[in-house]
C-alpha cells in the first residue's frame, strides 16, 4: 500500500461502535478519489452507484485484493507460487479486515469433463455412495469416475459425446480434388495438406468424386495410415497417407488437435452427438451395471436436482446414511439458491454468469465458519424478482451466522433489504469515485442522489403500445426443454421474453428463433474478438480516422501512431506495461520506465494535434473525446457509445477490462446505425444503474421507432412494463418450464393468473 497520500480519518459511523468496522483510509485505486471509510462488520453493506463511479474499485480491487493478498502471504512459498497472485491496491491502510471471499459472476467454464456435479462436488459423494452400496460391487470411488481411465467409456474417453465429420458437408462431390472437393480451409486447393492427397498417387486429381469407385472412396475416407506405393514428384518422402476422416480426427478433433483455431469451420462440417457405446453416460458397461434402488449413478446424474434430492433420500442403509445426509443437504441449497432445473450432468461452460455465481454460492452455506468477509457482485443477475427474496434470505443467513456481507448491486429488491448502504458517484470515470451517500435505506430515499431518486419510483405499465407491423411463427419447438411448442413473436415491436430462470426463455429466443431467422442480430455479454492490444477505440473503429488526422496534422506516415507498429514504445512493445514472472510472489505490473505508460516513442509524442498528442487523445473518456473531434469519420460512433451509457469509457481502455453488461452495451453501440433488423438482447440490463436502465429504454423504444424489431429476455421490471409485447415462458424451471404461460400486453399481464411475473408489476 503506498504511501503518497497524508493519512486521512475515515469519519465514524454509529454501526462502528456496535459491530466493529472495516476501516479503509485513502483509497486511490482507478478513479477512487483518496477516499476514506469505515464499513460495518456483521452486517449487510449494499454498494450502488452508475456503472463506472467506483464500487467496484472500492469493493474488489481494494478491499477484496487486499484482503487475498494477506492471506495469501501466510503460505509457504510453495504454495504461493499455485495460488491467483494478488497485488497492493492504491490506499493508505485497511484497518479490521477479515479473510474475503469472493462470489463473482465469472463463468464457471470449464472442459466437456465439467459439469455442476463435479464443481459442487456432489459427483464425488454419488462416487462414494455408489462405491459402498451399489450393487453389484464393481470396485472403488474412482470406478465411477468419467474422468478416470478405470472408469470412463473407452469409445468417447468419457465425454458422453463423439463427433462426425459430415461426409456432405465436408466433400463437393460433383467437384475433383484439383477443383477443390474438400470444403475445409486447412484442405483448400495448393494447401500442404491438400497435396497429401493429390500426390500420394492413389488418385486421378481431375476426377469428379462422384465417379469415384467403392474402393477408391474407402481409400479417400477410411484408409488407415501407409506408404503410397507410387506417390507423384513433389511427395515427402518421409510422409504417410491417411484417410480424411482419420486424418480429421487427429489434426482437428484430438486432444492436441487444432480445433480452436479453426473452430469456425468445424461448426460447418462437424456435428457432435450420443457417444453410441455409452448414449451419453459417460461411463464403461460394468460400471454401469451397479444400481442404488434400481439407478446407476448415470441416471442420477441425470435427474434434475429437485427430483434428485427425492431418490437420494430414500436411499437407506447405515453405510449409507452420512453420504445420503451430505449429498441432501447440498442438493437442498442448491434448490434454495433457485438451481433445483440443474441435473449433476449439465457442463459448467453452458451455465450463464448468474448461474456460475449461484453455484459457487453453494459451498459457503453449510459452512460453519464465521467472522468472514462475504463479497458478490450483483447476485441478483438472471433472477426472476420471485427468486430474488430466495437470493435475500440465502445473504441473511450468511450475515446472521456472524458474518460481513458486502453487495454490489443495482437491483432495488436487494437494496431495500441492506442493514447499510453505500452510495458511490455522482457520477462515472473520472466524475466519479466518491461516496454520495452512506446509511439506512430509509434516508437513502430521501436523499437526493441518483439511487435515492430511482428508488421511489416504481415500474408503470406501458399503455399506449405499438401495434405489430407482421408476425415470425415458430412451430412445433422442440429444444431443451420445450416440448412441440408454437408461438408469434410480433415484428415491428419491443417485445419482451420474460419467466424465471431456466424457463425456457433462452432456449426458444437464443436457441430455436434465432436458428429459424438467422438474420437476427444477437447482442450478448460474450467476451469480445480481438486480442490483449484491443481497446475502445480499435473496437468501434475511430482508431483508423484518428491516426490519419494527427497523420495529417504532422505530414508524416499514419503507422507511427499504432501502438502495434513501428511508432510502438521499444521497451514495452505498445503496451505501456512490463510484466516480471516471479513465480511464488506477485508478479510485478510496472509502468514501463523508457515511455512513463504512454506506450509510443517520445518521436511519436512529439506530434501534436490541437495541442494533444495521441496517448492524451487514448486517456480521454469518450464524452470528452466527443467534444474534441468533429469528424464524420469519429463522432457518429463516439456518439453511439455515449447512447449506451459508456461515456465514462476512455478510448484506450482495454476490452479485457469490460463487464458483461459494458461488452453487450458497446456491441449494441455499433449496431444503432442498422435500422429496421431483428435485434435479441439477453438481459441489457445487466450491470447497470436504475438512471441507466431508464437511458437504455429510450434507446430501445427509438430503434424501434427506426423499423427494428427488438426481442429482449429480462427480468428487470422497468424494461418489462415498457414492452409492447410480452411472452411468458413457465411456469418453473427445467422440465416444470418450456411453456408459454402468457402472452399480450404488459397491462394484461397485471390482471392474468397464469403471469407469475404480473403481480411484481402492481
Amino acid at each position: 500500500m503506498t504511501a503518497s497520500a497524508p493519512r486521512k480519518t475515515a469519519p465514524r459511523t454509529n454501526a462502528s461502535r456496535e459491530h466493529g468496522v472495516i476501516r479503509v483510509v485513502g483509497s486511490r485505486e482507478h478513479n477512487l478519489k483518496n477516499i476514506s471509510i469505515e464499513i460495518p462488520k456483521k452486517l449487510i453493506t449494499v454498494f450502488t452507484g452508475v456503472s463506472g463511479s467506483g464500487k467496484s474499485s472500492l469493493v474488489f480491487d481494494t478491499i477484496a485484493a487486499e484482503s487475498q493478498r494477506q492471506l495469501n502471504e501466510t503460505f509457504s512459498s510453495f504454495v504461493r507460487h499455485r495460488l491467483p497472485h494478488y497485488g497492493q491496491p492504491d490506499v493508505d491502510s485497511i484497518e479490521n479486515l477479515a479473510v474475503a471471499i469472493v462470489v463473482d459472476q465469472k463463468r464457471l467454464g470449464g472442459n466437456a469433463r465439467s459439469t455442476v456435479g463435479t464443481a459442487t462436488d456432489i459427483q464425488a459423494l454419488l462416487r462414494l455412495l455408489f462405491s459402498r452400496v451399489g450393487k453389484p460391487f464393481v470396485g472403488e470411488s474412482s470406478v465411477f469416475s468419467f474422468n478416470h481411465p478405470e472408469g470412463m467409456c473407452t469409445r468417447c474417453e468419457g465425454i458422453g459425446a463423439t463427433n462426425t465429420v459430415e461426409i456432405d458437408a465436408l466433400l463437393d462431390k460433383s467437384k475433383s480434388l484439383n477443383e477443390g472437393a474438400i470444403r475445409f480451409p486447412p484442405l483448400a486447393v495448393g494447401s500442404a495438406r491438400w497435396k497429401r492427397y493429390v500426390l500420394s498417387g492413389y488418385f486421378d486429381n481431375d476426377k469428379k468424386l462422384d465417379a469415384y469407385s467403392h474402393e477408391e472412396w474407402d481409400l479417400l475416407l477410411n484408409a488407415e495410415p501407409r506408404k503410397p506405393p507410387h506417390p507423384r514428384k513433389g511427395w515427402w518422402a518421409s510422409s504417410m497417407y491417411e484417410g480424411l476422416i482419420p486424418r480429421f480426427h487427429r489434426s482437428f478433433l484430438g486432444k492436441s488437435g487444432e480445433r480452436s483455431t479453426y473452430a469456425e469451420a468445424l461448426d460447418r462440417v462437424v456435428t457432435s452427438g450420443p457417444c453410441p457405446a455409452c448414449h451419453g453416460a459417460r461411463l464403461k458397461p460394468d460400471v454401469l451395471r451397479s444400481k442404488i434402488n434400481g439407478n446407476n449413478i448415470a441416471d442420477l446424474a441425470a435427474m434434475p436436482t429437485i427430483d434428485l434430492v427425492s431418490v437420494v433420500s430414500a436411499i437407506s442403509g447405515s453405510v449409507a446414511a452420512p453420504i445420503v445426509a451430505a449429498i441432501a443437504g447440498r442438493l437442498e441449497h442448491l434448490i434454495g439458491i433457485g438451481l433445483g432445473y440443474l441435473s449433476m450432468d449439465r457442463q459448467t461452460s453452458t451455465l450463464s454468469g448468474g448461474e456460475s455465481q449461484r453455484v459457487k454460492m453453494l459451498r459457503h452455506l453449510g459452512s460453519s465458519l464465521t467472522d468472514l468477509t462475504y463479497i458478490f457482485d450483483e447476485p441478483s443477475v438472471g433472477l426472476h424478482p420471485r427468486d430474488v427474496n430466495q437470493l435475500i434470505a440465502l445473504l441473511r443467513e450468511l450475515r446472521d451466522k456472524g458474518n460481513t456481507v458486502l453487495v454490489v448491486e443495482h437491483d432495488p429488491q436487494v437494496i431495500a433489504v441492506a442493514d447499510h448502504v453505500i452510495d458511490m458517484g455522482p457520477g462515472a470515470g473520472d466524475k466519479g469515485g466518491r461516496v454520495v451517500f452512506q446509511g439506512k435505506v430509509d434516508d437513502l430515499e430521501r436523499s437526493d442522489t441518483l439511487t435515492g431518486r430511482f428508488m421511489k419510483a416504481r415500474p408503470r405499465p406501458k399503455v399506449l403500445v405499438r401495434e405489430p407491423t407482421g408476425v415470425m411463427p415458430l412451430r412445433d419447438v422442440t429444444l431443451h426443454n420445450l416440448r412441440n411448442l408454437s408461438v408469434d413473436i410480433p415484428q415491428g415491436v419491443l417485445t419482451a421474453i420474460v419467466g424465471v430462470a431456466g424457463s425456457g426463455k433462452s432456449s426458444l429466443i437464443n436457441g430455436a428463433f434465432a436458428r429459424r431467422y438467422p438474420d437476427a442480430i444477437c447482442i450478448d455479454q460474450a467476451a469480445l474478438g480481438g486480442s490483449s492490444r484491443s481497446n475502445t477505440a480499435t473496437y468501434t473503429e475511430v482508431l483508423d480516422p484518428i491516426r490519419r488526422l494527427f497523420a495529417q496534422a504532422n505530414a508524416v506516415s499514419a503507422s507511427l501512431f499504432s501502438a502495434n507498429s513501428i511508432g510502438a514504445c521499444p521497451g514495452c512493445k505498445g503496451l505501456g506495461i512490463t510484466q516480471i514472472d516471479m513465480a511464488f510472489m506477485d508478479t510485478i505490473v510496472s509502468t514501463c520506465e523508457v515511455c512513463h505508460g504512454r506506450r509510443f516513442t517520445d518521436e511519436v509524442l512529439a506530434y501534436e494535434l490541437r495541442g494533444k498528442n495521441i496517448d492524451d487523445v487514448l486517456r480521454m473518456s469518450v464524452a470528452d473525446a466527443s467534444q474534441f473531434f468533429d469528424s464524420p469519420d469519429i463522432s457518429p460512433a463516439l456518439d453511439r457509445v455515449a447512447e449506451v451509457g459508456l461515456d465514462y469509457m476512455t478510448l484506450g481502455q482495454p476490452l479485457s477490462s469490460l463487464s458483461g453488461g459494458e461488452r453487450q452495451r458497446i456491441k449494441l453501440a455499433t449496431e444503432l446505425q442498422n435500422a429496421g433488423r431483428i435485434f435479441i438482447l439477453d438481459e441489457p440490463t445487466a450491470g447497470l444503474h436504475m438512471s441507466d436502465v431508464a437511458r437504455l429504454i429510450g434507446l430501445l423504444n427509438r430503434l424501434v421507432d427506426n423499423g427494428a424489431t427488438l426481442l429482449v429476455v429480462e427480468h428487470n421490471l422497468d424494461v418489462i412494463s415498457q414492452a409492447d409485447w410480452i411472452v411468458e415462458m413457465g411456469p418453473g424451471a427445467g422440465r416444470d418450464g418450456g411453456r408459454v404461460i402468457f402472452e399480450g400486453r404488459p397491462e394484461g399481464m397485471i390482471v392474468s393468473r397464469t403471469s407469475l411475473t404480473g403481480q411484481y408489476l402492481i
